[in-house]
């Protein structure tokens, strides 16, 4: 056990976690111990407790749901004196009375990634743990307005109950002896058609007290391979100690993103436990009965306002002074900041942006929109507008002026002023007009990219990354690495953008972050799946823009066939059937056939699934220049092998561990290496493609 220095050690050392905008920890299953501090009832701390040998401090915390003493690890609730033998739940959905007169209880509560739930009865409860990537799914339930074959009770499959992780199911004050333990399932999230997004597989463990009892449960499977077909698992459980345990764990397996983003881990649509003895218990909750008084209720209730009234006139008092006070401290600090940039008045920028009209709207950044401004002397600049209505939010902004202000590279966007006036808060960047590289790539922008451009951008982006990555002070992990985010000078040369709004890399420590900040297509598995974020998300991001410099397409397309819809799928597909040239733009009249080769590598490198295999970014640069050679890519990422439907495992497994503004610069040159290659026109990239005429026939696979 952890004695209660240590226990508040260790919850104190999350509640430190680096600027998160979400607080969320699952501490279950701890078995820690002792007083629970008083500030983790504080707003947006959300803590998941379930199972710990807590004996005091519990009633005090008025901010944690209630029910947690029933959830500690000896599960005292009636315990030694039961009250019930039985328990149904409407899974994620509200009452039901079944057809035969069974009546499942609602489990509609809204549960979070650190959450838990006990019902006021003290008769069963649900603890859930695990956050889905990239779906906001806040209550983690889903329905359907299906009729569902195979039941006579379509009613009971309409909703149900889901998890990213870890879903259980709690029996409180049972009767001990042998119990019938009836699960009921029906697939829901994917349609029964011939297209993609049917596909999808769905698998997870079911535990009964602690025991795996059915390992790689798939609904789909056992419904015969249909959705909305209802089915059920029957299990026998043993209580003992006057409760029961119903876990159901997503280990990794099925698909993650059929149809859609976070499409996976457990679903349940109700549960129905009975004994297989005759109980000798009452099976009922305990009842009050209280007479009310209603002279005395109205005395309450009229004094209770007059309180209220005064609370609220003082509160409002107390919080605007606060606020004030506040602020003036955030601007003190903010003066702190150093080296300090220009200041602009908020007067003057929005006159240059002529009251942020939104004709001058350049984009939408990660704080806040951007606005074109010409300030009082005729230069143009980029506004940035931050959205800075939180306490947080200020702090964020500081953070960014100081660091914007001590890191400068050619290759990075440089910061021009900002404006500091109340609660405003704008940054302002040099302009440009040329503006993001997807937009010169995808858009209707009438730059041309030729071939030397593009190979100067894919060596250009990889000098900032490596500056940020290894030479800055702080160190910085950029976390949102794409085409939109790299912009271009009058002079075609990269500026990576948005850099200031990643959060700081420390040399001793990896960044676990419980809201994974980055666009899908370019998220790192391990980053995407687990939040775990080194410089080598960055890495991996690289790898996916440089392909997309490279083939002159996004990173994927539906519009396309689909072994070409992944843009990193088809790369692999053609490298492994000596057929990288293919992948080159169709709209290049000549390119350079051994700089593209060397893109292509460094790129399948970078995209590796483990980021011990990626390369830093100073080895990037060393590998494109023609300094050292590419390093050889034995076989395709453990990700992409997943989407094969004969493989169930998710990439998971696999893994071993806005627009803004610029300055002025110009890119460094290639290696000499380079200069004795060989340039390939429009006409030859067909004798390549004859090296191998097998047609790939592969369809969709797991993982997307």
């Amino acid at each position: 056990m952890l004695e209660e220095k240590s226990i508040i050690a260790l919850i104190t050392a999350i509640r430190i976690e680096k600027s998160l905008e979400e607080k969320l920890s699952d501490l279950s299953y701890n078995g820690l111990s002792g007083n629970i501090p008083s500030w983790a009832a504080e707003r947006g701390l959300q803590l998941n407790l379930v199972a710990n040998n807590f004996t005091t401090g519990l009633t005090n915390i008025s901010a944690l749901p209630s029910g947690l003493t029933c959830l500690q690890r000896n599960f005292p609730c009636n315990r030694d004196s039961p009250r019930y033998s039985s328990f149904a739940i409407k899974c994620g959905g509200p009452e039901i009375k079944s057809s035969d007169g069974t009546v499942f209880e609602m489990d509609n509560a809204t549960l979070g990634p650190a959450t838990y739930f006990v019902t006021k009865t003290d008769r069963w409860a649900v603890s859930n743990t695990g956050r889905f990537a990239e779906n906001n799914n806040a209550l983690y339930t889903r329905s359907h307005l299906s009729q569902f074959t195979n039941t006579l009770d379509s009613e009971l499959f309409q909703t149900a109950r889901l998890s990213p992780g870890s879903v259980r199911y709690y029996g409180l004050g049972l009767e001990n002896g042998n119990y019938t333990v009836n699960m009921q399932f029906s697939e829901i999230a994917f349609p029964d058609s011939s297209t993609w997004q049917s596909r999808g597989r769905r698998v997870f463990d079911i535990y009964l007290q602690g025991e795996l009892m059915v390992k790689d449960y798939d609904i789909r499977k056992e419904a015969g391979g249909v959705s909305f077909r209802a089915v059920q698992r029957e299990l026998k459980a043993r209580v003992s100690e006057n409760f029961l345990e119903i876990h159901l764990f997503w280990a990794g397996k099925g698909t993650c993103c059929i149809p859609a983003q976070g499409t996976y881990g457990p679903s349940i649509s109700a549960i129905k436990v009975t004994p297989e003895f005759i109980p000798t218990v009452n099976n009922n909750p305990p009842t009050t009965s209280t007479k009310k008084n209603r002279t005395g209720l109205i005395v309450g209730i009229c004094v209770a306002v007059v309180l209220a009234t005064f609370l609220c006139a003082f509160l409002t008092i107390y919080l605007t002074r606060k606020r004030k006070r506040q602020a003036i401290k955030e601007d003190e600090a903010l003066l702190g900041v150093g080296p300090r940039p220009h200041t602009y008045s908020y007067d003057e920028l929005k006159s240059a942006t002529e009251n942020f009209n939104p004709a001058n709207k350049l984009g939408e950044g990660g704080f806040g929109p951007v606005f074109k401004g010409k300030l009082s002397d005729g230069s143009i600049v980029a506004v940035k507008q931050l959205s800075v209505s939180s306490h947080q939010g200020k702090r964020q902004f500081i953070t960014e002026i100081a660091t914007i202000s001590a890191v400068q590279h050619r290759n990075l966007v440089k910061l021009h002023g900002c404006c500091i006036e109340g609660d405003n808060r704008l940054l302002v960047y040099e302009y440009l007009e040329n503006k993001s590289l997807d937009q010169a790539l995808f858009g209707k922008n009438t730059i041309h990219l030729d071939w030397p451009t593009r190979y100067d951008i894919c060596l250009g982006t990889a000098r900032g990354l490596a500056y940020l990555h290894e030479e800055s002070r702080p160190r910085i992990v950029h976390r949102d690495v794409k085409a939109s985010n790299i912009l271009i000078d009058a002079d075609l040369n990269p500026k990576i953008s948005d850099f200031g709004l990643a959060k700081l890399y420390d040399d001793k420590k990896t960044h676990i972050s419980t809201r994974v900040a980055g666009t899908i297509g370019y998220l790192a598995p391990e980053y995407a799946m687990r939040g775990h974020l080194t410089e080598k998300a960055d890495v991996f991001g690289y790898g996916v823009v440089a392909l997309e410099v490279l083939s002159g397409r996004p990173n994927s397309d539906s519009n396309l066939d689909e072994e070409k819809m992944y843009l990193l799928e088809w790369a692999w597909n053609l490298h492994e059937n000596n057929r990288a040239l293919e992948l080159v733009d169709q709209t290049l009249s000549e390119f350079n056939e051994v700089e593209a080769r060397r893109v292509l590598g460094v790129s399948l490198l970078c995209t590796q699934a483990s980021p011990l295999l990626r390369p830093p970014m100073s080895r990037v640069i060393a590998m494109l220049s023609g300094d050292i050679e590419v390093s050889t890519v034995t076989s395709r990422p453990g990700y992409l092998t997943d989407w094969q439907f004969s493989d169930l495992t998710s990439f998971m497994s696999q893994d071993t561990s806005a627009t803004g503004a610029s300055m002025t610069g110009t890119s460094s040159t290639q290696g000499d290496s380079s200069l004795n290659s060989t340039f390939v026109t429009a006409t030859d990239r067909s004798s390549e493609a004859a090296v191998s005429q097998q047609i790939l026939q592969e369809t969709i696979g797991e993982g997307r």
